[in-house]
């Protein structure tokens, strides 16, 4: 399906974030009307902006495609590779560059840059192609009946359509589902967020050499219960610092924390054993931010029983560590009551998607964090092996799963899959539907026929 759509739709967009901005130009494209409510201020949202993102190739080749290359170049570095390290004593156990083939097959990049620089680019992009940006506008609640969303100032908007793309407690979702998925939840772990200067790194002769290397790496330690993921981001001279750590430790602090405020020796003291680099980089890290990781289950319904309000993004289906999902949102077509089967095939098409990211970046995660015990030193010596072989840490056994795991996920295109369904079910239903509609036609005009003959 390309092309602008036939029927213009009012879209209300519900969350000014990643998910929300990349929506609204998705829908610009095929010229739809789009309304996006951010309940921050633009002050307060550069404030939560923490840390660095990872752009793997099946969202950047999107955002490629929509014509932000060049901006997101100016912005990012392109990674070649991973190096992974122990945990708790800095100890190298192997390399594995990223395939160029896979690469070029997906037609994107793996890119690293800051949460507020990605934002900036899908903002300045979402403007530019005519969508309305509404800023420090808090949303009370919503409603498919009639579609309309209800402002905390009282005013009322009127859309034919509200998307959620409002977070993990969305209230969207809340309206959809009944109930906060998110909060409910037990949590597995925290995730910290945060950035490290250049300029201070380079200066320690410890620190320097994660600029030194031939490529540019993405540095990941596997720790017992925690992990660390360190790597360089574009647009400004910083490095990102990724940390999980386990739940509920005493006498430390566990809740969401986004606008500052968090003690760093505090996210010092929860990162337990850890070797000398990783804790020079916290003492000269900036702010971070924190937040639970949890392991939600499968969200039922993410469209409303009216069939005009939708959920996406981590208001659908929230993903345990800091990476992009990117999807295309079909144009409807001719009339207004396929609204509603779109915003169905929308669910249709990315359920199975999104279920199998979430399960393998759990996966992920887990592998990363093993604890102490047969599975973890099996995995560090099959590691330690392939490299004493001259191979990738990734060339066989549970590692090898991993990375097959990923080059299926980079190798998805949304769009494609979006065009597929249109051809193989969304013609065939309207086909249908269109059938059904002259059949009734015919006979109401047979109705109609019979009538006048016996008058």
């Amino acid at each position: 399906m390309s092309g602008k759509a036939e029927l213009t739709i009012k879209f209300i967009v519900v969350g000014g974030g990643i998910a929300g901005l990349a929506c609204a130009i998705a829908l610009r494209r095929v010229g739809h009307r789009v309304v996006v409510l951010e309940q921050y201020s633009d002050a307060d949202v550069s404030k939560m902006s923490h840390g660095g993102i990872r752009l793997p190739p099946n969202v950047s080749k999107v955002l490629f495609h929509w014509g932000l290359e060049r901006a997101l170049r100016q912005v990012s570095v392109t990674s070649s590779a991973m190096e992974v390290e122990i945990y708790e004593t800095g100890e190298y156990i192997g390399t594995h560059l990223w395939e160029a083939e896979v690469l070029r097959e997906t037609g994107g990049d793996f890119l690293f840059l800051h949460h507020e620089g990605l934002r900036k680019v899908l903002y300045d992009a979402a403007i530019a192609a005519g969508a309305e940006v509404r800023a420090g506008t808090k949303v009370a609640s919503v409603s498919g009946d009639g579609p309309h969303v209800t402002l905390t100032s009282g005013e009322t908007l009127l859309a034919d359509v509200v998307v959620g793309a409002d977070g993990r407690s969305s209230v969207v979702q809340q309206a959809i589902v009944g109930k906060d998925v998110f909060d409910g939840a037990p949590y597995q772990s925290l995730f910290y967020n945060t950035t490290v200067p250049g300029e201070l790194m380079r200066a320690d002769p410890q620190l320097a050499p994660f600029f030194k290397k031939p490529v540019e790496t993405m540095f990941v330690w596997l720790g017992n219960n925690r992990s660390a993921v360190a790597f360089r981001i574009g647009g400004k001279d910083e490095f990102a610092l990724h940390l999980w750590v386990p739940p509920r430790q005493k006498g430390l602090s566990d809740d969401d924390c986004w606008g500052g405020g968090l003690d760093l020796k505090e996210m010092r003291r929860q990162l337990g054993e850890c070797e000398p680099r990783l804790l020079k980089m916290t003492k000269l890290a900036a702010t971070p931010s924190r937040v639970q990781v949890k392991m939600v289950p499968p969200i039922e319904d993410w469209v409303d029983q009216h069939g005009r309000m939708a959920i996406m993004g981590e208001a659908a289906h929230p993903l345990p560590v800091c990476r992009i999902l990117a999807g295309r949102r079909n144009g409807c077509r001719r009339r207004r009551y396929q609204i509603s089967t779109f915003l169905h095939a929308f669910q249709d098409l990315r359920e199975d998607r999104c279920a199998s990211v979430v399960h393998t970046e759990q996966c992920n995660l887990y592998f990363q964090m093993l604890p102490a015990g047969p599975q973890q030193e099996q995995r560090d010596q099959d590691m330690r092996a392939k490299t004493a072989q001259g191979e990738s840490v990734f060339g066989g056994g549970e590692a090898s799963e991993q990375w097959e795991q990923l080059k299926e996920l980079w190798g998805y295109d949304a769009e494609d899959e979006a065009d597929d369904w249109w051809v193989k079910w969304g013609l065939l239903r309207e086909r249908a539907k269109q059938r059904s509609l002259d059949m009734e036609a015919e006979m109401h005009a047979a109705r109609l026929s019979s009538l006048r003959m016996r008058a």
